[in-house]
């Protein structure tokens, strides 16, 4: 054998084995990547859609007022994807375990939605079921139409009649949310 050949097939068993790691690093590779989509899918140790989560919460505005807290009462219960909260708050709680902490900035689309002014109507007074009413207050009230609660806020009366909103209170605002995970049932 001729030593151009000795070293032909020395650098073709070089060159096997360099092919031979490549393949094992990238097998690796996905298999790493598959275990971890698989991680974030199917643990249980995150929120997801259906998950029932208690959680602490304190609302603020952009400006910083506070307008709710449950830090020191009971947690908040809902399951995600029901609807029961806000779609921001659902959405923040997605993808948090247990024990996290975060604070999140939701839009007022993904909160109580914008100010609606069709909601804002005058009735007469002699129709208003509530006895000395008080302007800037919230009532909630039975509808004739189809017999639902509304929760309304008067903004004006006379005489003979009063200005009602049926708006709630943070419609039109976006909101700040710090949420602490408490636990995932």
């Amino acid at each position: 054998m001729k030593k151009s050949e000795k070293v032909k097939g020395k650098e073709a068993v070089a060159a096997r084995k360099k092919r031979t790691r490549q393949y094992a690093i990238g097998v690796v590779i996905v298999l790493v990547v598959v275990a971890a989509v698989a991680f974030y899918l199917f643990n249980p140790f995150f929120a997801k859609t259906g998950d029932t989560v208690s959680v602490y919460y304190t609302g603020s505005l952009a400006d910083g007022t506070i307008f709710d807290s449950n830090r020191e009462a009971s947690p908040l219960v809902f399951t995600i994807g029901q609807g029961k909260v806000i779609p921001g708050l659902e959405e923040a709680v997605t993808g948090m375990a247990p024990n996290t902490t975060k604070t999140v900035h939701i839009p007022m689309a993904k909160a109580y939605g914008p100010y609606d002014s069709s909601l804002v109507f005058t009735v007469n007074r002699s129709d208003f079921g509530i006895e000395n009413p008080v302007i800037g207050e919230r009532y909630s009230i039975r509808r004739a139409t189809d017999n639902a609660v509304a929760h309304i806020e008067i903004i004006n009366m006379t005489e003979d009649t009063i200005t009602i909103d049926q708006n709630h209170d943070l419609a039109g605002k976006d909101l700040v949310f710090t949420i602490t995970l408490v636990r995932i049932a």
